[in-house]
């Protein structure tokens, strides 16, 4: 099991642990997460064997919010269908039966999450109890940091230091709370993982901090007094790696964007020469494309094509 999904396991309820064998636990690549809620949600897909010796997953939605949000039911529906259309696309034989779904959600909204509203059919209004034929009433396990003091959170250090972070994350006064998160730490850094579990604790900052929050000078010297001197030099190794990161990307999404917005500018340029009627009708579709491969494709077909339609069976 590795270090990011040790905690995790300190949050199922007993009687999903029954039901699934551990040690058949591999984590998934693939993320749900649409890039406009990036900032508020990130999720971890585990495959796991479950006892009886099919295949199962567990997905883990972390709600970043500072608020409570009453819909989420409907996001984990959406990300579990795509979950299972993953699954099937990646069987060349079409499975006989979709695995079972386990949704996990893990929040910290300054507001208490209500116990009675972890099911799809408490947002439904009329005779819900007559229809149910009808309506996909699933659950979702819940993990709501602010249902338990500092002291009430338990697991291993590490598990404890996740969480914790989660649930202080965005306190107003969380730059009082880094130094006892921190602190928590000095046996963890004393093992062969503990520079492991520094780099996650130092990229969920440098995700989630705001900039006028804390600096990365206030953190270094934080871990110093928490931990040791070393420590604090590797909070800013690690600070520096991140952010050179965090650039490349910047590159190479730029780059990516350039690409696409040059076919698409060359697109409706061949449109414009050859069928300038059906500029509007084209284009309208072609900017929904972010595929290099798809944008290549229609304009190389632009020059030869003798009809729109040969176009237009492209962009279905």
């Amino acid at each position: 099991m590795s270090l990011t999904e040790k905690y995790i396991w300190c949050i199922l309820m007993d009687k999903v642990l029954k039901l699934v064998d551990l040690n058949t636990l591999e984590i998934s690549k693939d993320s749900f997460i649409e890039k406009d809620l990036a900032e508020y949600h990130s999720d971890i897909l585990y495959k796991v064997k479950l006892t009886n010796g099919s295949q199962g997953f567990i997905y883990v939605l972390f709600e970043h919010k500072s608020y409570y949000d009453r819909f989420v039911h409907l996001q984990l529906l959406e990300y579990m269908v795509k979950i299972w259309r993953l699954y099937i696309k990646q069987h060349k034989k079409q499975p006989d039966f979709l695995p079972i779904v386990i949704p996990l959600l893990v929040c910290h909204a300054r507001k208490e999450w209500p116990e009675d509203t972890v099911r799809l059919a408490s947002l439904l209004s009329g005779p819900v109890d007559d229809l149910t034929a009808y309506i996909p009433n699933f659950g979702f396990e819940l993990y709501d940091l602010h249902r338990y003091s500092d002291d009430q959170i338990k697991g291993t250090i590490a598990s404890r230091v996740i969480l914790l972070l989660l649930k202080h994350i965005r306190d107003p006064d969380f730059r009082q709370k880094l130094p006892g998160i921190f602190a928590l730490m000095q046996a963890l850094m004393k093992k062969e993982t503990g520079l492991q579990w520094l780099e996650v604790v130092i990229r969920y900052l440098a995700s989630a901090l705001e900039e006028d929050e804390l600096t990365w000078k206030q953190i270094k010297e934080i871990a110093e007094q928490a931990i040791s001197k070393e420590t604090g030099g590797y909070v800013m190794t690690l600070e520096e790696k991140v952010r050179n990161e965090g650039k490349q990307e910047g590159l190479v999404e730029g780059e990516q964007k350039g690409k696409l917005e040059g076919l698409k500018e060359g697109i409706e340029l061949g449109i414009t020469l050859k069928f300038p009627g059906d500029i509007d009708t084209v284009m309208a579709e072609v900017n929904k494309i972010d595929d290099l491969g798809t944008l290549k494709e229609i304009k190389e077909t632009i020059k030869t094509a003798k009809d729109i339609s040969e176009i237009l069976a492209l962009l279905k």
